[in-house]
């Protein structure tokens, strides 16, 4: 297993974990299982380390290829997206707020919005700032999950041991990371609906 390998290579598993997630990005694949992996077999700070890198220049990747390298190709496929406009107006006006705030808001697919940022105005410096920062609520909710599920996991087939107050840390501590992600969320999406034209945040049907 991909995870077991990256854990007994200590260090070198976490940058080559961060490899594999800028190269997933790049070809627009699911990170999900990556992220709750990455807590699982390292941990929460490690584990969000390796994604946190992984995920931010996987992202910068992908918008400077997008950018400079299938522009064309993607100005099609964005032309195919109702959004986009609302967004590329959007950007011209506030660019670091809006990435920022699309990257808090899970109505925008993280994927995705790696390419339609690279043929908009904004500055490659506001891009990778407002990514940045608008990842790390998602990314410790997913990986806190992965950390968890392996302390329930161990705890389970009893190689730990661990009194009620352990039990109500790891309970306690995901409850609390979902409601603040969930909570930060709304309001990323709230502020987005002042920010876009009407509509630009309903779903259309689309992936």
């Amino acid at each position: 297993m991909f995870l077991d390998f990256t854990k007994s290579l200590g260090y070198w598993g976490l940058a080559l974990l961060a490899v594999v997630y800028v190269i997933a990005t790049i070809f627009m694949l699911p990170g999900s299982i990556l992220t709750l992996g990455a807590g699982f077999a390292f941990g929460l700070v490690k584990g969000t380390v390796a994604v946190m890198a992984g995920s931010v220049f996987g992202a910068l990747a992908a918008f400077l290829i997008g950018r400079y390298v299938a522009r064309d190709f993607v100005e099609k496929k964005a032309n195919e997206n109702p959004r986009f406009q609302a967004i590329d107006e959007a950007v011209e006006r506030s660019g670091f707020k809006i990435v920022l705030l699309t990257r808090l808001s899970p109505v925008f697919p993280f994927n995705l919005l790696n390419y339609l940022f690279a043929i908009t105005k904004v500055r490659t410096r506001d891009y990778f700032l407002g990514s940045w920062l608008g990842m790390i609520p998602g990314t410790l909710m997913y990986v806190y999950l992965g950390t968890a599920a392996n302390d329930l996991t161990q705890i389970a087939t009893g190689n730990v041991e661990k009194g009620w107050a352990y039990y109500s840390l790891i309970g306690g501590g995901l409850v609390a990371t979902i409601i603040v992600t969930v909570i930060i969320t709304r309001i990323a999406t709230s502020a987005l609906r002042e920010k876009l034209p009407a509509g630009a945040l309903e779903d259309d049907g689309e992936e």
